[in-house]
């Protein structure tokens, strides 16, 4: 009779999945049991804490390099350095939504709003604490993220997609205003998301074939298999290449790369502004995180086949964030095309097979998720009696009615641009360099082409703040509570630093750039 033997677990490496998860199930009891006027603090609270005690436990495991779980997490430097990032800016987001669920009238409805029958009833639902499940779902998000950093198998990676998918649909319906955008919104992003997973299950299935098909090795979907098959280097590799294209497209949906970008401005401009800010920080990072792990680990030995391929979709990817962002009127609508861009500009690190290349794309999400959540910060706070001004043309006469926070988002814009001294810059020469090392000149080209035709959007929106009289059309900048400006200043002190002193977080970057196999 064969003894069972079971997989070997190192619990302290897990924590920090551990906490979210947990943290996720106890506001779900939250929920549940706790008067209503207590629930947003204690949600709050226990979503922060959460955040913070497995960020210290991220440090704490600093120097493990470790595979655990049978196999199907590995501990190594990108993903403690992934999940360090993905929980600093959690923490921000979390700043944020917890400022706009609690102020009446602010982003988030209580599930009361939505099927209250009287105007009464409709009145005091309007007036609550706002929908606290928001909480539990972006913890439930943000352990998905944490696991998909690190997953170390296809069928692992699956399940942190689904867990940190599926939360995020629910979040973005959760608009109190403009609700039945906010739903068409979620609606989008569900549907084209579920084809997105089905294209990523079925790539596992294709790579499965192709591993069994490798004579004397045992078939599977684990990255040493698949590293090991590809080395193979079989005759006939239909079903790698199919596989491969079939997962690339799941990550690169999550990655909002072109062609499959397309629900990335619809989704950006209908969910509440707080998770849209989410979402374009943490989700980037979780996308990018799998995409390096799978390209450098997995299928690094099909470089010189991907490499064309993907870098082609890099090109359109900035092309097309570039072209649309110049035609946007709408301020999260240019936020979301700047994020597609972008997304071309990571995929250029990406395809950077040295130690630099990967460290730079790393030192890249972890700057713009800082500036992406400031410029959402922002977009929060200049409002109207309708809430959220986001029309290009509300935005004219900006500098001389709120002169702070016009000079604060014009810093944040030229950090997007690419200005010297800040973020952006260093960012984008963190990730063109070891291109250019890496003879990828065409990509740097593409890179530093796109990124002129993009500042001529970011600095439209300077001027018209800065050199157009405001009118009485144009919105007030609302004064922000301390969670607020709390995130505001953390983002806008990070791009400023990260864009003079870069050299500390590069380091750490660099000595995180090795995958454990």
């Amino acid at each position: 009779m064969t003894e069972l033997k079971l997989p070997s677990i190192d619990y302290a490496a897990l924590a920090p999945i551990l906490i979210m998860l947990g943290a996720a199930l106890l506001g779900v009891l939250v929920e549940a049991f706790v008067p209503r006027k207590h629930r947003h603090l204690v949600q709050l609270s226990l979503g922060l804490l959460a955040v913070l005690a497995a960020l210290v436990m991220v440090i704490f495991n600093a120097d493990d390099r470790l595979i655990t779980a049978g196999g199907a997490l590995a501990v190594d430097g990108p993903t403690l350095f992934l999940q360090g990032a993905i929980l600093v800016l959690a923490a921000m987001s979390l700043l944020l939504i917890g400022e706009r669920s609690v102020e009446r009238g602010g982003a988030f409805v209580a599930q009361a709003a939505v099927t209250a029958e009287s105007v009464e009833d409709r009145r005091q639902a309007e007036g609550s604490n706002g929908a606290t499940e928001v909480y539990p779902l972006a913890s439930f998000a943000i352990g998905g993220m944490l696991i998909f950093v690190a997953a170390n198998d296809l069928l692992t990676m699956f399940i942190a997609l689904e867990v940190f998918s599926l939360p995020l649909y629910l979040l973005c319906a959760l608009a109190r205003r403009r609700r039945l955008l906010s739903q068409e919104a979620a609606m989008k992003y569900f549907l084209l998301g579920a084809y997105a997973s089905a294209f990523f299950l079925f790539g596992v299935a294709l790579v499965y074939g192709f591993t069994s098909g490798i004579p004397g090795r045992p078939a599977g979907v684990d990255f040493a298999t698949i590293h090991a098959a590809v080395g193979e280097s079989p005759a006939s590799q239909v079903l790698l290449f199919a596989g491969m294209a079939l997962l690339s497209i799941g990550l690169l949906f999550k990655a909002a790369a072109a062609p499959f970008h397309v629900w990335t401005p619809d989704v950006y401009q209908g969910a509440p502004t707080p998770v849209t800010g989410f979402m374009a920080a943490c989700t980037k990072v979780a996308a990018f995180g799998a995409l390096l792990r799978v390209f450098h680990v997995a299928f690094a030995g099909a470089a010189w086949d991907f490499t064309p391929v993907l870098g082609a979709v890099a090109v359109l990817t900035m092309l097309v964030g570039a072209v649309l962002a110049v035609t946007q009127t709408d301020i999260k609508r240019l936020l979301a095309y700047s994020s597609i861009a972008n997304a071309g500009y990571l995929l250029v690190g990406v395809l950077a097979p040295s130690r630099d290349g990967l460290a730079g794309t790393m030192f890249y999400l972890a700057a713009y998720g800082f500036s992406v959540l400031a410029a959402f910060a922002v977009v929060t706070l200049v409002r109207d009696a309708d809430g959220e001004a986001t029309h290009l043309s509300r935005w004219a006469g900006l500098g001389k009615r709120s002169p702070f926070f016009a000079a604060v988002f014009t810093f944040i814009l030229l950090a997007f641009a690419g200005i010297p001294l800040t973020s952006g810059f260093m960012s984008k020469f963190a990730v063109f360099a070891p291109a250019l090392d890496a003879d990828q000149a065409w990509l740097v080209v593409a890179g530093v082409l796109t990124s002129m035709v993009l500042a001529f959007p970011y600095l439209r929106v300077v001027v018209m703040m800065w050199l157009s009289e405001p009118g009485e059309s144009t919105p007030t900048v609302t004064v922000p509570g301390g969670l607020t400006s709390a995130a505001l200043m953390i983002g806008v002190l990070a791009t400023l630093v990260l864009g003079v002193v870069p050299g500390p977080l590069l380091d750490l970057a660099n000595g995180a750039a090795e995958f454990v196999r």
